[in-house]
């Protein structure tokens, strides 16, 4: 089964810039992308990529801010740009892999999950 790697969460304060990186034990051509979730709220779709087309997908509250890129040499490592972070982007972020590539970016119905990186954005 495919594994992932997360790393790359934190504190900043609002307006700050975080990157979170994911790498897959594989390298198949997969979906992977960046779930989260905060307290109190359901789980959102943040933005996801195609490693093989590099097709991506963003959320409504990533577009603009966030941006999803592959490693050049390793497709199978995915780097979720943050820039101008707001209080309300604090969550615990979730990296997915699916085996396809969907309206919604990956799965979520059958995704892989990794651990999770938390991200706190202070005003």
């Amino acid at each position: 089964q495919v594994q992932l790697a997360e790393s790359g969460g934190g504190s900043v304060q609002a307006g700050g810039s975080l990157t979170l990186t994911c790498a897959a034990s594989t390298t198949d051509n997969i979906c992977m992308g960046w779930f989260r979730r905060a307290p109190g709220k359901e789980r959102e779709g943040v933005a996801a990529i195609y490693t093989g087309s590099g097709s991506v997908y963003y959320g409504d509250s990533a577009k603009g801010r966030f941006t999803i890129s592959q490693g050049n040499s390793k497709p199978n490592i995915v780097y979720l740009q943050m820039n101008n972070l707001k209080p309300e982007d604090s969550a615990m972020y979730y990296c997915a892999a699916h085996p396809r590539f969907g309206l919604v970016g990956c799965g979520p119905e059958g995704n892989i999950w990794g651990q999770g990186t938390q991200v706190t954005v202070s005003s």
